[in-house]
């Protein structure tokens, strides 16, 4: 199998998969188990954060578009879980 071409929009779903796995909304890959971590899950949140301020005025319009959705989706769900 062939791993994917390197690219702004991968390495923004790698973290935005890593935060999700960390808020058990999905299963790990390899053991198909979900846990909740809420420090690892605001961890990749804070890093696609850094990732929007150090890429601000570097990513095209519909890459801006993914990152805010995407951050806001993630944040929205992770208040979520804290209730």
């Amino acid at each position: 199998m062939k791993a994917p071409e390197a690219s702004m929009s991968v390495l923004m779903m790698s973290l935005a998969s890593a935060a999700a796995m960390a808020m058990g909304l999905a299963p790990h890959p390899e053991t198909g188990e979900s846990h909740k971590d809420k420090n690892m899950a605001k961890f990749n949140i804070d890093l696609l954060l850094v990732l929007k301020e150090k890429t601000k005025g570097n990513l095209n319009a519909e890459e801006e578009r993914f990152l805010n959705h995407v951050i806001q989706d993630l944040q929205m769900k992770f208040v979520d879980l804290k209730a």
